[in-house]
């Protein structure tokens, strides 16, 4: 691996990573001359406490390797209630959305908020695009990574059983409905901002059909059921079996 040039940056930072976007999976198996290549495309960035990356609705065009500092993820639901996802560090990467469809630009799901001063290493989709177009066999390497990372997560998915990802999506459910709910009778939390499929699909790693069929199973259980526009979303904590 060559040698990470943020590192060379004389960067003063409480925390550092010297996690480098060449060790990134979608560049495995790149020699050490293309790395070079790529390490020339690559943008560095400076965030203040408070400043905010990119937000929700925002077209997805780069990824960044956080280098120092942390970055909060947060995705505003249907009624404005804000929900914290996530906290990024050092080593951990965001945007990483501009990889589910190199064809099309999809929106940033999430708002990063920096939470201290951040530095960040990473590309844009342009430039992206322009080395692939520039170094051919880089572009054959990342669509080999991608077609492999793809079925390693299919047979991820495929090895997870259902009553598993039950438990994943019921959690949620009853986390985010004891949070921004009411609870009514009998235990039931009443959500005036039903999570849509693809919603609960980022939120548990899960494919949206896999969300469709799960969804099901809990409504026939009697565990979720709508009102209206209102989920309901059984409490008891017995309901899902272990």
């Amino acid at each position: 691996m060559t040698e990470c040039l943020c590192n060379k940056a004389n960067i003063s930072a409480t925390s550092w990573s010297n996690f480098c976007v060449g060790e990134l999976w979608l560049f495995s198996g790149l020699k050490e001359e293309e790395l070079r290549e790529l390490s020339k495309t690559l943008v560095r960035g400076s965030f203040e406490p408070g400043d905010t990356i990119f937000r929700q609705g925002d077209r997805a065009e780069s990824i960044f390797l956080i280098k120092s500092g942390r970055i909060r993820l947060s995705r505003v639901m249907e009624n404005g209630a804000e929900v914290i996802l996530d906290i990024r560090k050092p080593g951990d990467y965001i945007g990483e959305y501009i990889l589910n469809d190199l064809e099309q630009v999809y929106p940033y799901p999430v708002t990063a908020l920096c939470m201290d001063k951040v530095h960040t290493c990473g590309f844009t989709r342009r430039s992206f695009e322009e080395m692939v177009l520039t170094y051919p066999h880089i572009g054959l390497t990342v669509i080999r990574n991608l077609a492999g990372r793809i079925s390693n997560l299919t047979e991820r998915i495929e090895a997870l059983s259902q009553t598993h990802l039950e438990e994943k999506i019921y959690s949620v459910l009853l986390n985010v409905a004891k949070e921004h709910g009411k609870l009514g009778k009998k235990g039931a939390y009443h959500l005036e901002m039903p999570l849509t499929h693809e919603d609960l699909g980022f939120l548990v790693g899960a494919h949206r059909v896999s969300v469709t069929r799960i969804m099901k199973k809990l409504r026939a259980r009697g565990l979720v059921t709508l009102d209206g526009k209102i989920l309901v979303v059984q409490g008891e904590d017995d309901n899902i079996q272990h």
